[in-house]
Order: structure tokens, then sequence, then C-alpha cells
């Protein structure tokens, strides 16, 4: 073999490594009660989890702390996730301003104690959007005048 072959094969090698050790430290979507294990079992990992907020029957979210006027940067929220288990979190950091209109939203962070410290929020906002019935008006073409 040729030099340039080895060194094209360990550069390959290389890249294979780099993809499966990166790739086995991505994080999937849990849920409150994985999160807890894990962090009882000493697993400092940060997880993902997917839940709704607790919203009064007139949409208004219910069960938030936030005061900037004492401190902006700390917000606190009762998120439910999709296995239905409700869970305070703390997320210190200013308030993401549509909290209230998300449909589902994605916390980043790991359990301490009772509370899950998140580190980052991702917000699924409803569509600005439509879907229904599109209007079409009819217009007369004008008439030449002779």
């Amino acid at each position: 073999m040729k030099k340039t072959h080895i060194f094209g094969l360990v550069i390959i090698a290389i890249a294979v490594a780099i993809l499966v050790s990166t790739g086995t430290e991505a994080s999937t979507y849990t849920d409150f009660t994985d999160a807890e294990s894990k962090a009882k079992g000493g697993d400092i990992s940060q997880v993902h989890v997917v839940g709704k907020l607790k919203k009064s029957a007139s949409g208004e979210v219910e069960d938030v702390i936030y005061n900037p006027a004492i401190d902006a940067n700390h917000l606190e929220f009762t998120l439910t996730d999709n296995k239905g288990r409700s869970q305070k979190v703390v997320y210190n950091a200013p308030k993401p301003q549509d909290l209230g209109k998300a449909e589902q939203i994605v916390i980043i962070g790991s359990m301490e104690g009772q509370v899950f410290k998140c580190d980052k929020i991702l917000l699924k906002c409803p569509s600005k959007y439509q879907e229904g019935k599109v209007e079409f008006k009819e217009v007369e073409k004008p008439m030449k005048q002779s």
C-alpha cells in the first residue's frame, strides 16, 4: 500500500471514531421520573423533558412565579410531562417572551432534589398561520371601450 492510502484510512478511522463518540452523548427526550432516577443514581448529565404548562379553563398559565422587580433572572413554573407527572421547574434566566403561548415546552437540565433545574427552554408555539378556508373574490375583467 502507498503511504497516501494508509494516511487516508487513518483519517477515515478518526472521523468514524469522532462520530461514534459524539453520537453517544446526544440526549433523548425523557420524563421527570427518569430524570429523577438518573439524578439519584449519580448521573449528572442533562436530559430533555417535553411537557405542557398548567393552564386554567380560560387559558391563563397557572403556577408561574416571576417577579422582575425582585429578580429578573429567576423563573419558577410547573410543567406536566407527557406521562402526566407535574414537576416544579426553576430557570435562572429571564422569562421567555412567549412562554404563555407555547403549546409544548422542551426543558433541558437535570433534577436537583425535588426541583428540576433548567438550563435551556425550547418553546413550540402555535403557528401564526390559520389552517382553514381560503376566500377567493371573483373580479370581472373591465370591458374595452371602443
